[in-house]
């Protein structure tokens, strides 16, 4: 028999690994099942290299409860480990002292990639274990069974083991605090979790509970659309179907596979954005990949499988260096291609799946460069005759008619038909095209499209009267005189509220509102941004309308020609009307007004 101390310096590597190693204990079973995947893994090797004589039969790691002795139990048929390798790899712990350790590690964003240099996996068993055993018969001919236990201090023994065949098992005995760890749906739980798409088969409850060649993993000439729709049904029970996939297989120069969907995502986002799951070698990760994909790529779904992904000891955070730039670049890159390549394939297609979409491809436009420039000839926008265009066909179209007096292509767009109705048919009826951008990202998108494009402009219908919306410097002859206009005006002026509303007399078509209220576009956006937690100084600023009275409408002349209570009748109602159109007509002027009209049946 042999004892002897865990090789450190200090004699608190324990309360270490419970502290700054490890901030979920539940992983202790990822590891540990990890630990037999590599043993097994390395016998295969070594089998292939004709060093391990005869079949090695078939691999299985199982996982046993034993209720009575408060046990869990991890056993495979891997490689195995002689005493001598027990003492090399279990207890030869290369720290340079535990206090330097934890000074070093202690902030999980900066620690290294040290899983695998210092064998700490395994130790994460004392999470839930008070004693821990190793029982182990090595591959190698002649090999003695040896037998390895620590009850959580530095103080180990090895001894002979019971083990008659090849591999090990590695016995927890569970302590009062994990006593769930014990427990067989709590286990279950775990395996599901960490182990799901493992490559050894695990046994728990007598049944195979992983699948060892996911799809991710296979090759894509070898699957039909149905595979992949049934992988995704398998992720995410209860989901509709994707949209589409993308199958990731790259070995050089990092390697990286996984396969992700195209959800079909909702006019809001989605704030549970975590559905894409990180595996390293099959292993399940996290969920939190923020780090590797870009947050405009996080409302896709599915799997990303990479060894060469650096994690923090406890594998629960990603580290940014060199490789996952690549892969987050990669990544991006395979996305817009993938895009480009179903809007080439079948515009029609591509158009109805559009409405699912529009919100994501917006959001990678607005939030990374090279994506707008991948994605601008494939981004659609939709006009309110359903009719699509790329922005550049967009911008080309409208110029003949929409362009200002200083050379502006001025798009006009609403963010509600049915509301904006009435100023959609006065654009229109000008000839006008007006957009739809009713997203809640369209705001920001909107500056975006004016910014990545020269001299170009976008106004929502209602910023202004339809005459003005694109000034062509085009003049109309009055129909009053300088006099009968600055009285319209003043009468006007005396009749609503001078602190919210301006009046502006107009010489506009005698077929256009003889009253218009519009808010600027300018004014309004800078309010928005506000309200979305933006500018926090626009969202307090008062809300203030221009009213636009047409000087040249059959109407103007009536309310001069009228006197004393008559003309303020005419000039209330026709406000009130103008009022309705905007949605600015409530409380108690809207009772009051409906009031009224009953009163003319």
């Amino acid at each position: 028999m042999q004892k002897g101390k865990v090789s450190v310096n200090t004699e608190n590597i324990f309360p270490i690994i419970k502290k700054f190693l490890y901030t979920d204990n539940e992983i202790f079973l990822r590891e540990l099942i990890s630990n037999a995947t590599d043993a097994s893994n390395k016998l295969k090797v070594l089998s292939q290299r004709g060093e391990v004589k005869g079949d090695i039969g078939e691999l299985k790691i199982s996982v046993t409860i034993d209720e009575k002795k408060n046990t869990l139990t991890i056993s495979d048929n891997g490689i195995g480990m002689t005493a001598e390798e027990i003492d090399k790899y279990i207890n030869q712990i290369a720290f340079s002292g535990a206090e330097e350790f934890v000074e070093k590690f202690k902030d999980t964003k900066e620690d290294a990639n040290i899983i695998g240099h210092f064998g700490l996996g395994f130790y994460s068993s004392f999470m839930v274990a008070d004693k821990v055993e190793i029982d182990s018969l090595s591959h190698a001919e002649g090999a003695e069974p040896a037998k390895w236990t620590c009850e959580g201090s530095t103080d180990f023994k090895i001894t002979k083991g019971k083990r008659k065949t090849r591999g090990s098992d590695i016995i927890l005995h569970i302590n009062d605090d994990s006593k769930e760890f014990g427990q067989k749906y709590k286990v279950q739980e775990l395996l599901s979790k960490y182990c799901k798409f493992l490559p050894i088969p695990i046994e728990f409850d007598e049944k195979i509970v992983n699948e060892t060649a996911p799809l991710w993993k296979k090759n894509p000439s070898e699957l039909k659309d149905e595979d992949y729709t049934d992988f995704y049904s398998t992720l995410y029970p209860m989901s509709e179907p994707p949209l589409f996939w993308i199958h990731l297989n790259v070995d050089y120069p990092f390697n990286l596979t996984g396969v992700l969907y195209f959800p079909k995502i909702k006019k809001e986002i989605d704030p549970n954005k975590n559905k894409i799951q990180l595996y390293s070698n099959q292993v399940y990760v996290t969920d939190n990949v923020g780090d590797i994909v870009p947050e405009y790529l996080m409302l896709l779904h599915g799997v990303i499988d990479s060894p060469d992904i650096p994690l923090n000891v406890s594998r629960s955070s990603l580290q940014a260096d060199g490789a996952v730039k690549k892969i987050t670049s990669h990544i991006s890159k395979k996305v817009a291609d993938k895009l480009a390549e179903l809007h080439k394939a079948d515009f029609e297609d591509y158009k109805a799946k559009w409405h699912n979409m529009s919100i994501f491809v917006k959001y990678g436009m607005l939030s990374n460069d090279k994506f707008y420039d991948r994605a601008k000839g494939i981004c659609l926008l939709q006009n309110t005759d359903k009719e699509y265009s790329s922005i550049e066909e967009y911008i080309a179209k409208i110029e003949p008619n929409q362009t200002d007096k200083d050379g502006n292509k001025i798009g006009l767009y609403t963010n509600d038909a049915d509301k904006q109705h009435i100023f959609v048919e006065a654009a229109k009826a000008k000839g006008y095209d007006v957009l739809l951008l009713d997203e809640v990202i369209d705001n920001h998108f909107i500056s975006n499209l004016e910014q990545k494009n020269e001299k170009f402009q976008l106004k929502r219908v209602d910023a202004d009267t339809a005459s003005k919306l694109i000034d062509k410097d085009e003049k109309n002859e009055s129909v009053l005189s300088e006099d009968e206009v600055t009285k319209l005006k003043e009468a006007f002026e005396a009749a609503v509220d001078k602190e919210k509303y301006t009046i502006v007399s107009e010489v506009m078509s005698p077929d256009e509102a003889f009253i218009t209220i519009t808010r600027s576009e300018w004014e309004r956006r800078m309010s928005e941004m506000g309200g979305m937690g933006g500018m926090q100084m626009f969202g307090q600023m008062p809300e203030k309308y221009s009213v636009s009275v047409n000087t040249n409408h059959a109407l103007a002349a009536k309310v001069l020609k009228a006197e004393g209570d008559a003309q303020s009748e005419l000039m209330n109602n026709a406000i009130d009307l103008a009022k309705l159109s905007q949605n600015l007509l409530t409380g108690k002027e809207l009772s009051e007004f409906v009031k009224k009209q009953y009163a003319y049946l």
